[in-house]
């Protein structure tokens, strides 16, 4: 055991872990069966934990929803990162985000690909709940990917913003068709269409 590892407080590792645990069982759920649908019974059940641990780490499903949230734009700013790396080129950049998209929709789930599952969330939440403000937040920053992209790979034209709002509303119908269909290749179209419209720009 290293030093960093003695100094930390008795129990901070099994908390960690319960938490992890949960976060994961969450994640799995709260896709599958929706906010709504999935009680905190079903969650402590699947991470196999004691309903106590939940409460020890999240302060109400509230707050597990927006821990659940914020991991999902996480594990995608991942996965976009991963495409980003392997990018040569402007286009490529541009193109990572769609990519990014497609990886996640190439993830193994429990009951197969729903769609975003940021908007799937919004969608049960109420006006002005944090959560909301989340989603907004990871949505505002793809678009801004896609506007500094743009701007590099066209850096003579004025303003790259409305090009990159145009790609961003063909991403996101593209994710609602995607949702439906249970599969990937409605954001692979979109990437081709995203591909033209850089080429036609």
């Amino acid at each position: 055991m290293t030093a960093a590892r003695q100094d930390l407080p008795a129990g901070t590792q099994p908390r960690r872990r319960a938490r992890e645990a949960l976060l994961q069982a969450a994640a799995r759920r709260f896709y599958a069966d929706g906010l709504a649908g999935t009680g905190i019974d079903a969650i402590t059940a699947e991470a196999g934990v004691a309903k106590k641990s939940l409460y020890n780490n999240f302060s109400s499903k509230a707050e597990l929803v927006g821990a659940y949230l914020e991991a999902r734009h996480a594990e995608w700013l991942a996965l976009y990162r991963a495409r980003l790396g392997r990018a040569g080129n402007a286009t490529e950049r541009v193109l990572a985000v769609f990519d990014a998209y497609a990886d996640h929709a190439g993830l193994a789930y429990d009951r197969g690909f729903r769609g975003c599952g940021l908007l799937n969330a919004a969608a049960e939440l109420p006006a002005g709940d944090p959560g909301r403000e989340t989603v907004r937040r990871h949505k505002e920053e793809v678009e801004a990917l896609l506007s500094a992209h743009l701007s590099e790979l066209h850096p003579e034209a004025a303003n790259a913003a409305p090009l990159a709002r145009h790609l961003a509303f063909l991403l996101e119908g593209a994710m609602a068709r995607a949702g439906l269909e249970g599969n990937d290749q409605c954001i692979r179209d979109a990437r081709r269409l995203a591909a033209d419209l850089i080429g036609a720009s």
